[in-house]
């Protein structure tokens, strides 16, 4: 049986009397793209820091590839890629230089090596770029590159596409996906919804604690247990408030031009789930034109947002 890449157990972060990560549990397998979601401040940051040996754990214990965070941390880092939220690029380098001065910090010095990871994050044509010329999402392609000089089987990316617009990100996930397929385990926080989805298996942080973690399909199943509602009514605002205070209705918001329901199921046979023609009729009753209401599908953010009330 293949040994896990990241076994964590109870692992726990205090900062005089803050708790930023408290008695955390999981497991990552080798090959696996993992999602961790969470606000800012709610411990994923400070989980990878710890993983990478970077920071010293206040309880619990962890490996990374079969190593001690507390004991081997240099082993973990020799070993592991890591692409933090604000990576140190040189400004007055070339991509090329910039690539290759870190290689050499990992004693990398094979030109070959250097021009393949240059391709890999599609830099070639631009090994003569200023950094300081480049836009944000190339940034992000050069600080992934720098990552990866040293070819590590893990990778942790912190929040890789902050400020990357959508085409960048979409280009950016085929690029994790390309290198989980050659065998690189991921491990990767983000605030995008969306892109979770991409993700085997999601963790959810709140607070210092891991709420749930699991596929994006099993979460949506075992964490949405209602229905979820498509309605689109006039005026928004009164519909809000009158769907808010509906019996059987756990959770309304709005969603662009039309708002997003999520009704309890009837457990018993003496109740009764709120369903579209219940919603109608409250809605008329209050004055509020309904054009439509229809079934939607429960989505990350509403795994999010049940878990994180």
């Amino acid at each position: 049986m293949t040994e896990p890449v990241i076994v964590v157990e109870n692992l726990t972060r205090k900062f005089g009397n803050f708790v930023a990560v408290d008695h955390i549990n999981f497991e990552v397998q080798p090959g696996e793209v993992i999602g961790y979601l969470g606000p800012n401040g709610s411990g994923k940051t400070t989980t990878i820091r710890m993983l990478l040996g970077l920071l010293k754990p206040s309880d619990g214990k962890a490996t990374v590839l079969g190593y001690d965070v507390f004991k081997q941390s240099e082993e973990i880092r020799m070993r592991v890629g890591y692409m933090s939220q604000k990576f140190a690029i040189y400004d007055d380098l070339t991509t090329l230089e910039n690539l290759t001065f870190y290689g050499g910090v990992y004693g990398i010095n094979d030109k070959a090596r250097i021009q393949h990871t240059l391709e890999l994050v599609g830099l070639n044509g631009h090994e003569n770029t200023l950094t300081s010329s480049l836009s944000t999402g190339w940034r992000q392609r050069l600080s992934l590159g720098i990552a990866l000089v040293h070819e590590p089987k893990l990778l942790f990316l912190d929040e890789p596409t902050s400020g990357v617009d959508p085409t960048a990100r979409r280009l950016f996930w085929d690029l994790i996906y390309q290198l989980a397929e050659s065998g690189v385990t991921i491990l990767v926080t983000t605030h995008y919804m969306d892109e979770a989805e991409y993700c085997e298996r999601v963790a959810v942080m709140r607070d210092g604690k891991l709420l749930a973690m699991d596929t994006p399909t099993n979460l949506k199943k075992s964490i949405i247990t209602g229905d979820v509602w498509e309605v689109f009514a006039h005026p928004l605002e009164k519909g809000l408030e009158v769907l808010t205070a509906m019996d059987g209705v756990e959770r309304v918001g709005l969603a662009g031009d039309h708002l997003r329901v999520i009704s309890s199921r009837a457990r018993t046979e003496q109740s009764r789930s709120v369903g579209k023609d219940t919603m109608q009729s409250l809605l008329s009753e209050k004055g509020i034109s309904v054009e439509k209401i229809e079934r939607g599908e429960p989505t990350l953010e509403d795994v999010f947002l049940s878990l994180a009330r």
